[in-house]
C-alpha cells in the first residue's frame, strides 16, 4: 500500500439523513505515504434552507452559503482530487453516500473504495468507551479545533488516520477492510464483522440494541443473517439511522415462521422499540357485545375495546362485525333494532332483514325473544374452539406447536420426536405462555386463511 493516495474527507450538511441531504461545507485532504499533498476546503450553497438546529450545531447559516459555489461548480475538482484515492472518513458511509447522492443528482456515478476510521480504530485500538471523533481525539491527544466544521473535523481525522497507518505498518488490517468480500465497508461503524458473520441463516427473530443495551428494533426473518445484512444496504434515512444507533445484535431461532411472527409481536409490545413503527400501539379491535336493556331484552351491539377477553367475537373491520350481526339476525330471527343495525327507536325497518317476529313493537314476549338470542350467542361460543397448530421445530428431530384455547392464544412450545405427547392437555407441559393480543389474533387468523387446517389439531 506504499504510494497509495488517500482522500480524507468530511462534509457538513443540511441534516436530512441520507436522502434529500445537501452539502453545506466540504474539506478534502490528500495523503500519500502519510504526508499531506493537497487540501481543498469550501462552503457550498445547498440550494435549500439550513435548519436552525443545524446552524446551532455547525455555525453555518443561510447567509454564509448564499454566495458560496453550488455543488456542480466544484464537482469536477472533487473528481480530480479523489481519482485513484481511497475515500477515508470518520463514519465513512455517511460522508460517502451524501457525496455520492450529490453526484447522482448531476447524472454522474461516483465510486471510490472506502475506509472508515471508526471501524479501523475499533479494530486497532479496542476497549475504548466511545469511538466518536471527539472522544477519540481526547483519548489520543489529537487537537480538534472548530468541531462540526468540515476543515476542523478533517484535520483531526487526518492525524487520526496517520496514527492508524502507524499501528498497521504492514497494512494487514487496512487490506482486510478493503477486500471486496469484506463487509467492513458496508457495516455500521459500531458493529464488528464477526457479529454479523456469527448470525445464523435460520428462521427466527433478531434484536438491534444501542450502546446501553436497549432494544431499538425487533424483526423476524426466514434467514436471520441475510435479513440483518439487508438493513445495512438499504439507503433509506430510517435504515441509516438504525445502523448508526446499533451496537449489538441478539437473535432467537424459532424454526417456524409463524412463531417468529408471534414472538416479534410480543417483543415489540415488551420493548416498544424506537425504530419499529408497526404493532407498537395496542389497536382496539371491533367486538360483538351483549347487554340487557330496561325492558329485559338482550341486545347485541358492536364497539371497540383493547380488552378482547370478554368479547363474544373479535373483528378487525367494522364491516365484518356488522356482517356477523346481520347473519345472526337472519338465522335466529332477531330484531335489527335490538342488534344495533339501525339507530331509530321505532319498530325495525332493515332494508334486507324482514323476519323479525315483532319484539320491537310488543308482538313477541321478551322471554321467547331472549331464548333465540341465547341460541345465537351459543353459536358464537362454539366458534371459540381449542386447537393446536403444528409447525416446524428448530431442528429436524423436533416440532413446534402453537396453542389456542377457547379462542385465546396461549403460547407456543417445542416437542422432541422422542417425547410421547398424545393428548391436547399434555402439550401444556411444553408451553411457553404468551399474551393474547390484537396482533397475535390477527397473525393466527392470517395463517389459517393462507394455510387452511392442514396443520391444525383440534382438542
Amino acid at each position: 500500500m506504499q504510494n497509495q493516495l488517500y482522500a480524507v474527507i468530511d462534509v457538513e450538511t443540511t441534516g436530512k439523513g441520507i436522502r434529500g441531504n445537501r452539502i453545506t461545507e466540504i474539506c478534502i485532504v490528500i495523503l500519500k505515504n502519510g504526508k499531506v499533498l493537497d487540501k481543498f476546503t469550501s462552503l457550498v450553497n445547498p440550494e435549500q434552507n439550513i435548519p436552525p438546529f443545524i446552524t446551532g450545531l455547525t455555525g453555518i447559516d443561510n447567509d454564509m452559503v448564499r454566495d458560496a459555489p453550488k455543488f456542480y461548480e466544484i464537482a469536477e475538482h472533487i473528481i480530480e482530487l479523489t481519482t485513484g484515492a481511497i475515500f477515508v472518513a470518520h463514519n465513512v458511509n455517511f460522508d460517502y453516500n451524501v457525496i455520492r447522492g450529490e453526484f447522482k443528482d448531476l447524472g454522474y456515478t461516483f465510486t471510490r473504495r472506502k475506509l472508515c476510521t471508526v471501524r479501523l480504530c475499533r479494530k486497532l485500538i479496542p476497549g475504548l468507551y466511545s469511538y466518536s471523533l471527539g472522544r477519540l481525539c481526547s483519548s489520543l491527544n489529537i487537537p480538534l479545533v472548530d468541531r462540526h466544521r468540515a476543515e476542523g473535523d478533517t484535520d483531526a481525522t487526518v492525524i487520526l488516520f496517520q496514527k492508524i497507518l502507524q499501528l498497521d505498518p504492514a497494512f494487514e488490517i487496512i487490506n482486510s477492510f478493503l477486500n471486496a468480500r469484506s463487509k467492513e465497508a458496508t457495516l455500521p461503524p459500531h458493529l464488528e464483522a464477526n457479529a454479523i458473520n456469527s448470525l445464523p441463516e435460520e428462521t427466527g427473530i433478531y434484536l438491534f440494541k444501542d450502546k446501553k443495551g436497549k432494544v431499538i428494533y425487533v424483526g423476524k426473518a426466514k434467514n436471520i443473517k441475510q435479513r440483518v445484512i439487508s438493513h445495512f444496504y438499504d439507503k433509506k434515512n430510517k435504515e441509516y439511522a438504525l445502523g448508526q444507533d446499533t451496537h449489538t445484535i441478539d437473535y432467537e431461532i424459532t424454526g417456524s415462521e409463524l412463531i417468529a411472527l408471534l414472538v416479534e409481536a410480543e417483543k415489540i409490545q415488551q420493548y416498544y422499540p424506537k425504530y419499529n413503527s408497526a404493532q407498537k400501539k395496542p389497536i382496539a379491535p371491533y367486538r360483538i357485545i351483549q347487554y340487557t336493556n330496561r325492558k329485559g331484552v338482550i341486545q347485541l351491539a358492536t364497539d371497540r375495546s383493547k380488552n378482547i377477553h370478554d368479547s363474544l367475537e373479535v373483528f378487525y373491520k367494522r364491516s365484518d362485525a356488522i356482517e356477523q350481526l346481520e347473519r345472526l339476525c337472519f338465522e335466529y330471527q332477531l330484531c335489527p333494532r335490538y342488534c344495533s343495525l339501525q339507530s331509530t327507536s321505532e319498530r325495525c325497518s332493515h332494508y334486507r332483514i324482514k323476519n323479525c317476529k315483532g319484539i320491537c313493537c310488543d308482538k313477541e314476549s321478551v322471554a321467547l325473544y331472549n331464548m333465540r338470542v341465547q341460541q345465537a350467542l351459543l353459536s358464537l361460543e362454539k366458534q371459540k374452539e381449542s386447537y393446536l397448530i403444528r409447525e416446524k421445530g428448530r431442528a429436524i428431530d423436533e416440532h413446534s406447536f402453537i396453542m389456542i384455547q377457547n379462542g385465546i392464544y396461549k403460547g407456543f412450545g417445542y416437542v422432541h420426536q422422542s417425547e410421547q405427547v398424545l393428548h391436547f392437555d399434555d402439550f401444556e407441559t411444553y408451553l411457553k405462555l404468551q399474551k393474547h393480543t390484537y396482533h397475535t389474533t390477527k397473525i393466527i387468523k392470517g395463517y389459517l386463511r393462507k394455510h387452511g387446517e392442514n396443520n391444525v389439531i383440534y382438542k
